[in-house]
């Protein structure tokens, strides 16, 4: 079995192999054809593939000469003024290799200061003949107006549940896995759409002799949907030994955090049989033992507070 990162190995290295993102890519295609790009904006939550995007956009723009002419820098890591008037701007005026221009791909650009915003914009200006920018960024709201107007902007979708399990089966076919079917819509369940988080969570499970859908919940150690169903129900019952028993083993025996828990029963609550009025509530609940759980109290004083607050609840119906 490979050692390799599964998210690296398995990456798209083609504009047509990127998943899903039909919307963004078969304009991208077209501009490879012309062989020109405008600078782009890429918004979208994390793991639907801005990264792999500008990437495989890269290589089949330039060929052979991709790593010269393409830079990557993760604005998170280095947020000020500084990385814009230094090594972007650095990259920016040197003259591309076998290519009209180059590319610059800032990663997670709506962590740049105001500040460096502002430089960035002067300096997107300034070198526009010989470079082009590609900004990735997760809310769009974050990135100053003027830079937005200067980009095209291209917002990637969710990945849906057939997308990850297609994506995840490709991957298990390739690494000769025994995966059951019910594993695939835990990993979809767990990673969210995720396509990066659902690699890894594959990548853990590999080690199983058969991966299975408990056998992802206990790798990830995340809490079971019918566990937060079943908790919530109990408590809504007005059994609140029972509820408090599954709590504690969710808890000691299964090693959950409080916050794994809120999170859980939160997802939870839109698919129970109970009527708006009453989930409106519960929401608002849980909100109020979550800020609380944040700030640092005892999770399992605030957790039995919140059973009983759905106890309550219960037994109004």
């Amino acid at each position: 079995m490979s050692l390799q990162v599964w998210t690296e190995k398995y990456r798209p290295e083609k504009l047509a192999d990127v998943v899903n993102q039909t919307h963004v890519v078969e304009r991208l295609k077209s501009w490879v054809k012309e062989g020109s790009v405008p600078n782009m904006l890429f918004a979208g939550t994390a793991g639907v593939g801005k990264t792999t995007t500008a990437l495989c956009l890269a290589k089949e723009l330039f060929g052979d000469h991709w790593k010269e002419n393409f830079q990557e820098t993760n604005a998170s890591d280095q947020r000020g003024i500084d990385v814009v008037r230094g090594r972007i701007k650095d990259f920016a005026m040197m003259k591309p290799i076998g290519s009209k221009f180059k590319i610059v791909f800032l990663d997670e650009s709506d962590s740049l200061t105001p500040e460096a915003q502002q430089a960035l914009r002067r300096t997107m200006e300034k070198f526009s003949d010989v470079c082009r920018f590609i900004l990735s960024c997760n809310y769009s709201s974050r990135i100053i107006e003027p830079i937005q107007s200067r980009c095209s902007v291209f917002r990637f979708k969710k990945l849906g549940s057939d997308d990850v399990k297609k994506y995840a089966k490709n991957i298990a076919d390739s690494e000769k896995l025994s995966v059951s079917d019910d594993a695939y819509e835990a990993i979809y369940e767990v990673s969210g759409g995720d396509l990066r988080k659902a690699t890894n969570v594959l990548q853990a499970c590999s080690t199983l002799p058969k991966i299975d859908r408990n056998g992802v919940y206990e790798v990830v150690a995340q809490v079971k949907p019918e566990d937060a169903t079943d908790l919530v129900g109990l408590a809504m019952k007005g059994d609140f030994s029972a509820a408090r028993k599954k709590l504690y083993d969710m808890i000691i025996n299964q090693g959950l955090s409080g916050d794994d828990v809120v999170k859980a029963i939160h997802s939870q609550i839109f698919s129970m049989q109970l009527d708006e009025k009453t989930k409106l509530s519960m929401v608002e609940i849980l909100g109020e033992y979550e800020f609380r759980l944040n700030q640092g109290s005892t999770p399992e004083i605030q957790l039995e507070a919140l059973l009983a607050q759905f106890m309550k609840i219960g037994s109004t119906q």
